[in-house]
This record gives structure tokens, C-alpha cells and sequence, in this order.
């Protein structure tokens, strides 16, 4: 059993204080030791614990100096167990999280970051290599050159998919379960009494669709569509292998973000009904290109500090798209567990690292309610997290960055419940508004762009036109016309921030917007930053076309601008050195420089490939 099994990453820094997540196989947390140089620091080491099985605890280490850490100037940090044979199995592990002619993890501060990169959408099944390895390319290059280091990491959602998984990463994370111990959990209106079932049912490969909720259809139109008298309740489409147990969730994030356990787990096909037997080849081909180079990723996030918000496939697709979605899975004892399940999982796995102090409380009751056999008031910790509306937070730095909660404070619908919910409510978008009036910059972290692709949101509103805004994932800022008119009125704004950047993921191709107020002269610069995925794209001969398509409909003085909700903005797409024009679709991690002297904004995606594509600003901009 590895004494370390996945981690260390570095979570929140600021001026004096660093926190660091790990999971181990034993309950003893380590304390942290940082230094510089020769010099030890002086501070407070302090962690917490959270047991979620036999042989599985995920920690979070803090580190408090006593005086601030110098600009840019690498810190090095050690894990210490008090454990003598635990601390000599951890230095044997370490070894290989160590970059050339380095003693130590290390990572730095800066309050003025100028090297920002960022990435979403990472489903290790995709036919496609893995952009985040890049991020440890970058850090090889810096140590052994010499060059600098890239300030943070920002992971703007898809983290894992739960919804959308593997059958070979199916039969992989019930081997860790069974390995770590981790807990399982008695189930209400399931098939199923018990998630230690699951492993084992006739469905539980490729066919859970028949062990999810499913209500009755109560109209005829439902009755054609789905051609019985009960249709699913979770809208994936991809729902075969969809995650139900919190130890499920947990075991994934082990696996998509450490290569410990890998080297132990057999892949067979016991239990996979032989129908499945092609695609479970295909699967398994394209997650052993996954599992090859994670060692890298595991030691890139050892040494930059990260930071991480949600979407919807963290939990499952769809999330809180529309009022009546929401009525049905939280109506249903099953598929109300799964989402509390995911978001254990993400508070766990993800949350806790961003801003520790507002999710203090939550840890606290899931310890609280942890006994040997696992949650002892499951439900009311799923209560608690569903409650919750404090996923958001701010990053310290100059400018200060804003990470967008657009899932879970969603502005619903009050004519129709099945037309798309607001990415975020009133209330939510004059928090936000205050929190930036009268800075000089900021960057804003969106999981879905602000500025979409015009055609494919004119595709989206005629589909909710329909009743089936489910069918095309019509989830973009301009869907609900309370939200758009807040968001556009708060870039209108006299005080808005002079230099505004927005980051965001979600669509599976990249591409660039510089945006202007029309009629205003002094107009905020506005740069739209679209990077995604790290390890998915877009269908190739789809997006080349719908790219085609938008250049041509809504060509700068096309008549159709005029009925967009962002007709009194000048938006304009900068055209990349690889692409179909403004779009450029592949595997690729963002990389944006910004400079603290001039308003230059740099653009370019790094590809899993090491090219890189450029997104150079217009020669009038």
C-alpha cells in the first residue's frame, strides 16, 4: 500500500500561508516543513482529516508563516510523518515527483501573477492525449533552464465525469474500493439496497441506466419520445457506467489524478456482457494512453499552486439546466443521493483546497457524522451540501480573480419549467457586481463562455423554443434573458473595471473574443479567454461548419446581430494560428500572459502535443 496514494497538490497560497491536499493509507496526517534555500521558515503547521475508508484518508495540510514569503522566490516544503517507517516509505515515493537536481517539492507566490494557465473537460476515455502533462513540461523547462514558472493553475470544470465513464475505469475504481476499504452506503428506492452490490449486478456494466430513477410520463409527447410509460430521469446521454456511490466518486478522483494504485489494478471482463466487448477494448486502449503519463500530471501539481470550480459533468450532465429537471432529481430519494454524493466528492476532492475557511463547517459535520461503516446521517449531509451556496470564491492577487459559481444559484424559470435556468440568480450576479466595482482589473472565471459562439446559441434557442433545450445542453449566458441583461448590464457599468478578463471551458473547442461597448468612448477592454478540453474536443467535421456558419451569419454588419441580447457590443473573434478561422478544436491547456505595465493580453493554447496555437490580437485592437 503506498503511504502517500495520491497527492501532494498544492491548493490556496497567499503572502504567508499554503495548503496542501494529499490522500493516505494511514490516519496519522503529516505536518509541513517549508524552507528557503538553506533556511528553514518559522510558522505554525496545522491539518485535517477526513476519513472515507479501511486504508483511505484525505487530508489538508496548512502551513501559517511568520513572515510573508518573498515574490516569485521558490518555496520548498516536506511532508513529515511522525511514523518513522511511514516518513521512509513517503522520501522512497516522493523521488519521483522530483524534477532535475531538485531536494524538495517547492512552489511560489506572487501577488501579481503573470502567467496564468487554465484548462476544463478532462474525460480519460477521449481518444486523445492529455494537455495537462504539458503543465509539467513547462515546469521541466523552468527548472532546468532556468525560466520562469507558471504563477497558477485555474481548473475552470469536468474535473472528472461522473456521468460519462469507461467500463475498463468502472472495473478500475471498483478495485480501489475494494483495495482502500472505502465506504459504502445503504440506498433508498434503488434497485440496488447497497452500493457494495453494484460491482456485482447483472447491470452494473454498461446498463445502469436500468438501476437509475425513472419516472412516469405523463404525456403523450413523452410517451413517442421514449416510447414507454417511464423515461430516465438524468438526462446523459452517456449514462451506462454513470457513478453512484460516494466511494465510486472518490475512487475516481484517486485515479484520474495519482498513478499509485494503477500498477496493481487488473482490468478484466468479468461481468461485462459480451455485446459490450468492443467497446470496452476501445475504452481500454484510450485509458492506458490516460494512466501512461500520470505520474507527470501527479508531480505538476505538486509544484503550482491550483484552484478548481465545478460544471456540471463533476456531478452529472445537465445539473440544474432547467427548473424541471430539478423537480424531478431532487423528487427522487436515488438520484438526490447521487448528486449529494458527487458533491461530497467534490467537497472533498476539490472545494476544500480553494477557499478552506468557508467550507469549515461542512468538513467538520462530515467528520462528525463518520463512524466505521461510513456517513452515519447521509441524508442530512446531502441536505447540508444541497443548501450550500458558497462554492464561489476570490483569489487575493492583483488583479483579483472572481471564480463564478454558475451551477448551483441558478435563476429558474418562472413561465416554463423546462426552459433553461439562469446561470446564476440576481442576487448572486450583485454579489459579483460589487465585489468588482472600482477595481482597476480583474479576471472572472465562467465555466461556460459569457460570449458564446453566436450560431450554435441561435441552434440552442430554437431547440428551447421546442421544449428541448435538454437535447442540445442550451446552457450559456444569453439563454435566460434576466440573466443576460444583469451580465451585460454589468459590463456597461460606468464602474466596471477598466480591464476585464473572463476565463472559461466547458464547449470542447478554444477561441478568443476582444470586446467593446459600441457607442461608448470610453469603453472597458474585455478579453474572453475560451480554452477547452484538456482531453476532449468538439466532433471535428460539426464544429469546422458550425465555425463556417457563424463567420457567415453573423459576419460584423450581418442583419441578424440585431436581434442578439449583445448588440450593443462589438465582439470580435481573434483568428488563431491553427484553427477553422476563429475556432481552433483540440486537446489543448490555456496559457495567458498578462502584464502588470500595459493592458497586453496574451492568448495562446498549449497543446497536448507541445505546439502551440496563438491567438494574436488584431492590428485595430
Amino acid at each position: 500500500m503506498p503511504q502517500v496514494i495520491a497527492g501532494p497538490i498544492v491548493r490556496k497560497v497567499t503572502s504567508n500561508s499554503c495548503h496542501v491536499w494529499l490522500v493516505s493509507s494511514n490516519a496519522d496526517a503529516p505536518s509541513l516543513s517549508l524552507s528557503h534555500g538553506d533556511s528553514v521558515l518559522a510558522g505554525d503547521s496545522q491539518s485535517d482529516t477526513v476519513r472515507v475508508g479501511k486504508h483511505a484518508f484525505i487530508h489538508l495540510v496548512t502551513f501559517s508563516a511568520s513572515t510573508s514569503f518573498k515574490d516569485r522566490e521558490r518555496i520548498n516544503y516536506k511532508l513529515i510523518f511522525n511514523d518513522h517507517q511511514q516518513q521512509n516509505a513517503w522520501e522512497k515515493e516522493q523521488r519521483a515527483l522530483l524534477y532535475k537536481d531538485q531536494a524538495s517539492l517547492s512552489f511560489h507566490y506572487t501577488g501579481t501573477p503573470e502567467t496564468i494557465l487554465h484548462g476544463s473537460c478532462r474525460k480519460p476515455h477521449f481518444h486523445g492525449d492529455d494537455a495537462l502533462v504539458q503543465v509539467d513540461n513547462l515546469h521541466k523547462i523552468a527548472f532546468e533552464e532556468k525560466a520562469s514558472f507558471p504563477d497558477l493553475l485555474l481548473m475552470t470544470g469536468d474535473q472528472i465525469y461522473a456521468d460519462d465513464v469507461a467500463g475498463p475505469m468502472l472495473k478500475a475504481i471498483h478495485c480501489v474500493i475494494a483495495r482502500l476499504g472505502l465506504y459504502h452506503e445503504a440506498l433508498e428506492g434503488a434497485v440496488v439496497n447497497n452500493t457494495s452490490d453494484l460491482a456485482t449486478h447483472e447491470h452494473g456494466f454498461y446498463e445502469r441506466e436500468q438501476l437509475l430513477p425513472q419516472i412516469a410520463t405523463n404525456t403523450v409527447l413523452s410517451s413517442i419520445f421514449f416510447g414507454a410509460k417511464k423515461k430516465p430521469v438524468f438526462t446523459s446521454v452517456n449514462a451506462q457506467n454513470h457513478l453512484i456511490g460516494s466511494a465510486e466518486i472518490i475512487a475516481m478522483y484517486l485515479l484520474v489524478w495519482s498513478d499509485t494504485l494503477w500498477p496493481d489494478i487488473v482490468i478484466d471482463k468479468d461481468g461485462i456482457p459480451e455485446k459490450y466487448n468492443a467497446i470496452f477494448d476501445k475504452e481500454n486502449e484510450a485509458l492506458t494512453g490516460f494512466v501512461k503519463p500520470l505520474l507527470q500530471v501527479r508531480r505538476a501539481l505538486a509544484h503550482v499552486p491550483t484552484y478548481m470550480i465545478f460544471d456540471d459533468h463533476d456531478v452529472t450532465d445537465d445539473w440544474n439546466l432547467t427548473r424541471g429537471w430539478e423537480q424531478e432529481v431532487y423528487g427522487n430519494p436515488l438520484s438526490k443521493r447521487m448528486i449529494g454524493n458527487a458533491l461530497i466528492g467534490y467537497l472533498l476532492c476539490q472545494g476544500w483546497g480553494n477557499a478552506p475557511e468557508k467550507v469549515t463547517s461542512l468538513i467538520q459535520k462530515v467528520k462528525a457524522s463518520l463512524d466505521k461503516q461510513g456517513l452515519a446521517a447521509h441524508n442530512g449531509i446531502v441536505d447540508e451540501l444541497l443548501d450550500f451556496d458558497q462554492w464561489h470564491y476570490r483569489i487575493d492577487t492583483t488583479p483579483p480573480i472572481e471564480v463564478l459559481d454558475t451551477r448551483t444559484q441558478r435563476w429558474r424559470s418562472e413561465s416554463n419549467m423546462n426552459k433553461p435556468s439562469g446561470l446564476m440568480d440576481w442576487e448572486a450576479l450583485c454579489d459579483f457586481q460589487h465585489s468588482i466595482i472600482g477595481k482597476e482589473s480583474v479576471i472572472v472565471v465562467s465555466a461556460a463562455p459569457i460570449y458564446g459562439v453566436k450560431v450554435i446559441e441561435a441552434i440552442q434557442k430554437v431547440f428551447t423554443f421546442f421544449g428541448k433545450a435538454l437535447t442540445v445542453d442550451a446552457e450559456n449566458w444569453m439563454a435566460h434573458k434576466g440573466t443576460a441583461n444583469v451580465i451585460l448590464n454589468i459590463f456597461r457599468h460606468y464602474k466596471t473595471p477598466p480591464e476585464f478578463i473572463i476565463l472559461s471551458g466547458d464547449v470542447h473547442y478554444s477561441f478568443v473574443y476582444d470586446v467593446r461597448l459600441r457607442f461608448r468612448r470610453n469603453s472597458p477592454h474585455i478579453t474572453q479567454f475560451t480554452c477547452s478540453g484538456l482531453k476532449n474536443a468538439f466532433p471535428d467535421g460539426l464544429i469546422k461548419w458550425l465555425d463556417r456558419l457563424n463567420r457567415v451569419l453573423y459576419r460584423s454588419k450581418s442583419p441578424l446581430n440585431v436581434f442578439t441580447r449583445r448588440r450593443n457590443m462589438s465582439v470580435k473573434a481573434r483568428e488563431p494560428s491553427m484553427g477553422y478561422g476563429g475556432l481552433f478544436n483540440g486537446c489543448a491547456i490555456g496559457v495567458l500572459k498578462i502584464s502588470q505595465k500595459n493592458t497586453d493580453v496574451q492568448c495562446k493554447a498549449l497543446l497536448s502535443n507541445g505546439k502551440e496555437v496563438e491567438f494574436p490580437t488584431s492590428k485595430d485592437d
